[in-house]
């Protein structure tokens, strides 16, 4: 299927390494010429390396979103390299997991001041390029917004936040021409996932396959997911062919969730 992504731009963040960078490479691979923004440069370089494999444009732009003042530069690289932006996929980010009887008012902050507030910064500066070209925001939110679960409070809290911002955006998206659209992704097998696993290795005093396999069962899945099953989402939800999907949230979990 012809997603119709060819010859246009998207930004990634968290482009460096796990899902952001599996999304960068995808859309690279689907005809997209890609903005590549996160902390670790040399990371970055190498992403950039080889989507330009591809025959694609890459741009890698290293910053700490987590400024507020890194917004706007990013934002400006990108149409002045590729002169516009179709796509923006917000992917940077992590929230610390833990109790909130536990965590502190700088965890809480941390939390929303990465993944939440970039998103809000990065989608209100894109928003006019977006709306010149009619594309559209992709963010990239998580499952635990979906359950409230004992030590994933922040996690989920910023995560339920991302799902209804990603509503508010699309209704504004209607009057604009822009597309929000948001995916929760489940246990994915990234860096993250494996510093679960040895967090639960130390615990239990268990190898690695046992951790993932009593993983596996407290969650009822088959498996894990990947970076690039993520990613095949993101193209598909850019692309032409649905492009009434509006505001819509995606759960993308192997079925972890079994709430309405």
């Amino acid at each position: 299927m012809d997603l119709g992504l060819s010859g246009r731009v998207a930004l990634v963040t968290g482009a460096s390494k796990g899902i952001g960078r599996a999304i960068a490479l995808t859309l690279a691979a689907e005809g997209m010429d890609v903005a590549l923004v996160a902390r670790n440069r040399e990371a970055l370089e190498a992403v950039k390396k080889e989507i330009e494999g591809k025959g694609r444009r890459a741009l890698a732009h290293a910053a700490d979103l987590s400024d507020p003042a890194a917004a706007a530069p990013a934002i400006d690289a990108t149409v002045k390299a590729f002169g516009k932006l179709d796509l923006l996929v917000n992917c940077a980010g992590a929230t610390k997991g833990g109790s909130f009887l536990t965590l502190t008012d700088s965890d809480w902050t941390d939390s929303f001041g990465l993944k939440f507030f970039t998103a809000v910064r990065m989608s209100k500066l894109a928003w006019p390029h977006l709306k010149a070209s009619r594309g559209g925001i992709v963010h990239i939110a998580g499952i635990a917004g979906r359950t409230g679960a004992a030590g994933f409070d922040a996690v989920g809290t910023v995560n339920a936040a991302f799902a209804l911002l990603t509503k508010a955006m699309a209704d504004q998206g209607v009057t604009d021409g822009v597309r929000v659209n948001a995916i929760h992704p489940g246990t994915i097998a990234t860096g993250r996932l494996d510093a679960r696993l040895d967090r639960m290795m130390a615990a239990k005093k268990i190898s690695k396959d046992e951790a993932l396999k009593a993983l596996l069962t407290d969650e009822r899945t088959e498996r894990v997911g990947k970076p690039e099953e993520v990613a095949a989402m993101v193209a598909m939800i850019a692309g032409r062919p649905v492009e009434f999907m509006q505001g819509a949230i995606i759960d993308f979990d192997g079925g972890k969730n079994r709430g309405l």
